[in-house]
Order: C-alpha cells, then structure tokens, then sequence
C-alpha cells in the first residue's frame, strides 16, 4: 500500500464465517498486539462484527464476516498493489514466529 496511498503502509483482509468468528479473529489480534506492545489506534464495527476494523498505524486490519468481504472487494478496489496470500489457516491457529 505505500506505493499507492498515504493512508497506511500494509492492509491485512480476512474473513469469518460467523459474526462470533470475525469478533475471536479481532479480539486475536487485540490480544496479540498487547503482547507485542503494538499499539491499536481505532478499532470500529466491533459492535456488529460484520466488518472490524483494527487501525495499527502502519497496517490496517480488516475483519469481515464472510458475504460482507465479497460484497465489498477491497481486494479488487485495490487490485494494482502487490499481494501476498497466507491462504486458509488451520483451527489451531498462526504459529509464533
């Protein structure tokens, strides 16, 4: 993304399959953050958890509820920046580093 706009150096987009899902994924990332003592400057629509939101600076995390990804297309929105896939992660989740 720094490339291409201002507004910050990485997107991070995934998706969920429940509405609880998208809320773990986002609660995950505000956990782990801690951790790494990485600030989150905004978290919106954790209220709805159709589309979460984690404003970190220089990444952006998207959490969207499975549809709301598709009709939305931020992937396509921003088809000209280079991408990197991680593809499905399994239920036991990202290793550590």
């Amino acid at each position: 993304m720094r490339r291409i706009t201002d507004i910050t150096d990485f997107f991070v987009i995934c998706s969920g399959q429940s509405t609880r899902q998208v809320r773990t994924i986002a609660d995950s990332v505000l956990e782990r953050s801690k951790v790494e003592r990485l600030r989150v400057g905004h978290v919106e629509g954790y209220g709805q958890a159709g589309w979460i939101l984690l404003d970190c600076g220089d990444v952006i995390v998207h959490i969207f509820y499975k549809e709301i990804r598709e009709f939305y297309n931020l992937e396509g929105l921003w088809a000209d920046v280079p991408r990197e896939s991680i593809g499905e992660v399994e239920e036991k989740g990202i290793p550590d580093r």
